[in-house]
């Protein structure tokens, strides 16, 4: 995630001298250092007089207990502590930082990568307005972004729109596979999936009209896609599948509290 929101921010002009990165992971920094950016092997390397603005944290939730303590030092009144890891709360952060440590909770996703991405974020006492707009508008860089008051709402918006892209994606791989299984050769089904499914996306994001309508208007009755469309919404099961799914990943993103 960490690296879509990078090649966001940079293919929209971020300067990436003012970024710093601490990757241990040599191949990975390769990669990152040829963006322009400035890249450490450990936080301890980077110069005693930076004072960053934003600290983000980009790792893996099942090792942030190892890595956030080791930033502690940063913490400054100009300083603002943003997270993008799935699952963990504002209270673990204030525990490894201390709860005058000003820390805002975001969920992205990956479309950030095209400046198509979408946030949601939200703060706890100690972010300043300030802290918030400066925030907002790193994540408004490479997207759309929405903050609210209730962090317990931010496992459901992890279920939808952070796990959402892979849904999609999913969705294209079984048109695909459908596609081919129906006599279709395999690069031909596969940009027509692909080139569907983003292009209805870009009309959607466009329109003022609900999903709905914008599906009734593609179905003529008896024909084709109303009959796709009875088998795909028979006894609910389209729905009660995405209830399941949504339900499952919610549930997951607060057992990694």
């Amino acid at each position: 995630m960490g690296h879509s929101m990078l090649s966001g921010w940079t293919d929209r002009g971020m300067d990436p001298n003012r970024v710093h990165i601490v990757e241990p992971n040599e191949d990975v920094a390769s990669l990152l250092s040829k963006k322009g950016v400035k890249v450490f092997n450990q936080n301890c390397e980077i110069p005693s007089q930076f004072v960053p603005t934003i600290i983000i944290f980009a790792v893996k939730p099942q090792v942030m207990e190892l890595v956030v303590p080791n930033y502690s030092h940063f913490k400054s009144e100009s300083t603002v502590f943003l997270s993008i890891a799935a699952g963990k709360k504002i209270a673990f952060f204030e525990q490894h930082l201390g709860d005058d440590a000003a820390i805002v909770r975001a969920m992205p996703n990956t479309p950030a990568a095209v400046q198509r991405g979408i946030t949601v974020a939200c703060g706890n006492t100690q972010v300043s307005n300030p802290h918030k707009q400066q925030c907002l508008s790193l994540l408004r860089a490479v997207g759309e972004a929405e903050w609210i008051e209730d962090e317990d709402l931010i496992d459901a918006v992890t279920a939808i729109s952070g796990g959402g892209p892979a849904y999609v994606f999913l969705l294209t791989e079984a048109m695909t596979k459908a596609g081919v299984d129906s006599g279709l050769p395999q690069g031909l089904s596969a940009r027509l999936a692909r080139a569907t499914v983003s292009g209805a996306g870009e009309l959607m994001r466009q329109s003022d009209e609900h999903p709905s309508t914008l599906r009734e208007n593609v179905t003529s009755p008896g024909g084709t896609t109303e009959e796709a469309l009875r088998v795909l919404m028979s006894d609910d099961a389209w729905q009660t599948l995405m209830d399941r799914a949504i339900a499952a990943a919610t549930a997951r993103s607060r057992k990694l509290a």
